[in-house]
């Protein structure tokens, strides 16, 4: 398997993993496929993490505190950084 579809696997599953409105698996299709275009667009965590709760707000018309999303965006690019380093 290509390392960018991995890479991209992963996020999802961190993305599903973190649901921050209690819904169903297959709730975010639509916001995890935005979020991940942002991790590859952005490479600042505060940066991420605003476009995250944008994201996620006009969705759902509710506001993720920024600090849950500052985490998320952290893991994220975590995950970015790890599977784009090659040896």
């Amino acid at each position: 398997m290509r390392k960018e579809v991995q890479t991209n696997l992963k996020l999802v599953d961190l993305l599903n993993d973190w649901n921050p409105f209690g819904l169903e698996k297959g709730d975010y299709d639509t916001e995890i496929v935005d979020v991940i275009q942002a991790v590859y667009e952005l490479d600042d965590s505060v940066k991420l993490a605003k476009r995250i709760q944008q994201i996620y707000e006009f969705s759902f018309e509710k506001v993720i505190p920024m600090e849950k999303c500052l985490k998320i965006a952290e893991a994220l690019l975590v995950v970015k950084e790890n599977n784009s380093c090659t040896l």
